[in-house]
């Protein structure tokens, strides 16, 4: 992969919790990780529409490029414990005895720095926008961790899913209408999954 000019990171979740720990898979032929260092961790979160764009900007401008390496880090241990906990739990509701393993998202929700703000709305109306504030790098994993708590509290985890495809890593929330998706992408898993079946088809076809 061409780490100055990365390919745009997967978002076939329809979860952006899900979508994080998309974060890393094999679109081709070789791994790639959207988190693999700050700039990796800035670029995704621009591109999941995270964290607004003056807010990445201000952070650029204010911290070192180790200190967001640093962080991605964080944001890469995290994916893979949340990941860990998908896994396990996919497929069944969650219930009381799945909350005490997410202690450590509780905690690092509880750093958040929210606050509620009067703005100016449609046809001149006010409403009350949520705003967050951006203190330092660290603070980064805050919408990924609001993320990962929606999913878990607004998700039915009898419908998560894994892709079928044979080497796909990629996971997914099921909305569809009878829940039947079984594919990360019908364009990718699942074409590469109706060739092969053709293929297979044909063998037999002329082996008969």
């Amino acid at each position: 992969m061409d780490h100055d000019h990365p390919i745009p990171a997967l978002f076939v979740a329809d979860a952006p919790g899900l979508d994080f720990l998309n974060s890393i898979a094999t679109p081709a032929d070789e791994p790639v990780d959207w988190l693999r260092d700050g700039d990796g961790l800035l670029g995704w979160l621009a591109q999941a529409a995270m964290v607004p764009p003056d807010a990445l900007r201000t952070l650029r401008a204010q911290f070192a490029p180790a200190e967001f390496d640093a962080v991605a880090g964080r944001a890469r241990a995290l994916r893979e414990w949340f990941r860990a906990f998908v896994v396990q739990r996919k497929g069944r509701p969650l219930t009381a005895a799945d909350l005490a393993p997410l202690e450590p998202l509780n905690r690092i929700l509880a750093r958040d720095e929210r606050y509620a703000e009067v703005v100016a709305g449609a046809g001149g109306r006010f409403e009350l926008s949520e705003q967050r504030r951006w203190t330092s790098p660290e603070s980064l994993l805050l919408p990924i961790a609001q993320a990962l708590a929606r999913l878990v509290c607004d998700e039915d985890f009898t419908h998560v899913k894994a892709c079928e495809g044979e080497r796909c890593t990629l996971l997914f929330a099921d909305h569809t209408r009878g829940h039947a998706r079984r594919w990360c992408s019908m364009a990718v898993c699942g074409n590469r999954a109706k060739v092969a079946a053709h293929r297979q088809r044909a063998r037999h076809r002329d082996e008969g």
